[in-house]
């Protein structure tokens, strides 16, 4: 299947700054690309491209003064199987003494998830006597689901997985925080993914579209992923970028005063691609 996806996102600035952007598709995506990325930057503004540590494509964007506005959009087609999420109900559970040692660090506390927190006494309370791998993150991702409640009306920037699992509500990120957390603290690797998730087998939800998080754990020797939020296979993700957590893998990062003017989010399957 082929799927277009896109995004028009204008910034309002008040002084010369920096912006740091992570908008371009994962380099494991680049051969389903049906042709180049259209990301474009008005006004054009001088662009530094890098490659993070965690094998992301990022930018950073020099604002000048005179400029007290920053438009980027991108659109593209990418190929993709058509096939839900795969599920592997074998996928075993590795002790911390087998792990890769890449994958130890999805193992630790970050900005976002509070392993070392009153939730590591809950999840081995709650999770601790469910059989080890697949079955034990599904039902970390069942529970996430039921305790926490979307309401986009309830974001916030600033949420924890700890919050999230206080306050009971909050947006896909927030979903994802807390599974992340809570396998951590089951001593499962668990790293945040971003990127595009449209509503593609599914009936149309009544919300505007948006980049999506899900989060990925590293089981029977590779990683697999999963969505709380969702909390069923999908088709058609995209992926953007993966990281410990949200703060890893901002969409935008302005280094100083800033609004959002636009926010437009495209991700639609399409059924020919235009000559």
């Amino acid at each position: 299947m082929l799927i277009k996806i896109g995004f028009d996102i204008e910034l309002g600035v008040t002084a010369p700054t920096a912006l740091i952007y992570m908008l371009a598709l994962h380099p494991s995506r680049a051969g389903d690309l049906q042709g180049p990325e259209k990301l474009t930057i008005s006004p054009p503004l001088r662009t530094d491209h890098h490659t993070d540590s965690f094998g992301n494509l990022c930018a950073r964007v020099a604002v000048p003064l005179g400029v007290s506005r920053v438009r980027l959009r991108n659109e593209a087609v990418v190929f993709d199987s058509g096939w839900p999420d795969p599920v592997a109900l074998d996928a075993i559970e590795h002790a911390p003494a087998d792990l890769p040692v890449d994958t130890l660090q999805f193992l630790l506390p970050s900005r976002y998830c509070e392993v070392d927190s009153e939730l590591l006494q809950f999840a081995w309370g709650r999770f601790g006597g469910i059989s080890p791998g697949w079955q034990r993150v599904q039902a970390i991702c069942d529970f996430v689901h039921q305790h926490l409640r979307f309401d986009y009306q309830c974001a916030r920037a600033t949420r924890t997985a700890l919050e999230a699992y206080r306050e009971r509500v909050g947006v896909c990120r927030d979903f994802t925080h807390l599974a992340i957390t809570l396998c951590r603290c089951m001593n499962i690797p668990a790293r945040y993914v971003t990127g595009y998730l449209g509503d593609i087998g599914i009936a149309p939800v009544p919300y505007p579209m948006d980049f999506s998080a899900w989060f990925e754990v590293y089981l029977g020797e590779r990683w697999h992923t999963f969505d709380a939020r969702h909390n069923i296979p999908r088709i058609g993700r995209v992926l953007i970028a993966r990281g410990r957590d949200a703060a890893d893998v901002p969409i935008t990062m302005v280094f100083g005063v800033n609004t959002l003017e636009r926010f437009e989010v495209t991700t639609d399957e399409v059924f020919a691609v235009a000559a």
